[in-house]
């Protein structure tokens, strides 16, 4: 199985610093021929970091995809009935999004896209980027992870000794996720090292 001919939705959460690993990602999905359809989150789309300003990163994603982006609760609701995906994705997934969407919250674009996902069961794809998922936000993530139709891309500590509770997906590994998880299958192994550690 492959991405060529799938139409994928793409969920972009307020996790800033992560963006520019994100779009070679996102670009790849439209090179190898998926219709990629970009949902972002309120976060995205009004907030101004030295990471870049929400305007720039909506420009980036839409030229990439060649779609607008859907940045609405209504615009987001067809991708259930009226446009159904094949996978959706939330790339990055913030530990506030995770938090909500393990507790069936729907307040923005990218919670709606997802819910609409599952409710077609078909998988929802996602690639954490959180100071605390071994914090508060463990419960949340282990259930995620027993949800049916939900997959990680594998996922690791990124600075385990200035920031021990802090996972971050390996996003290299996001394409082999969505493919996998077309298939009804998580991609293993799902906890790795973030990054190799010299002692």
């Amino acid at each position: 199985m492959s991405v060529n001919g799938k139409r994928i939705g793409f969920g972009l959460t307020g996790s800033h610093c992560t963006y520019a690993e994100v779009m070679p990602h996102l670009e790849k999905l439209v090179a190898d021929g998926a219709e990629v359809l970009p949902v972002v989150s309120y976060t995205l789309q009004t907030t101004n970091t030295r990471f870049g300003e929400g305007a720039e990163w909506i420009e980036k994603i839409e030229a990439i995809t060649g779609h607008k982006v859907i940045d609405s609760i209504a615009g987001a609701e067809p991708l259930g009935p009226k446009i159904p995906l094949d996978c959706m994705v939330i790339a990055p997934l913030t530990g506030n999004t995770m938090s909500k969407f393990a507790n069936a919250m729907t307040d923005s674009p990218v919670l709606m896209a997802a819910k609409a996902t599952l409710r077609n069961g078909k998988p929802v794809v996602l690639a954490v980027s959180t100071n605390d998922a071994l914090g508060l936000n463990g419960v949340n993530l282990m259930r995620l992870m027993a949800t049916k139709n939900i997959y990680f891309v594998p996922f690791g500590q990124d600075s385990p000794h200035n920031k021990p509770n802090s996972m971050v997906a390996r996003m290299e590994l996001l394409q082999d996720t969505i493919v996998e998880s077309m298939g009804g299958k998580q991609l293993q192994p799902v906890v790795v090292e973030k990054f190799k550690y010299m002692n």
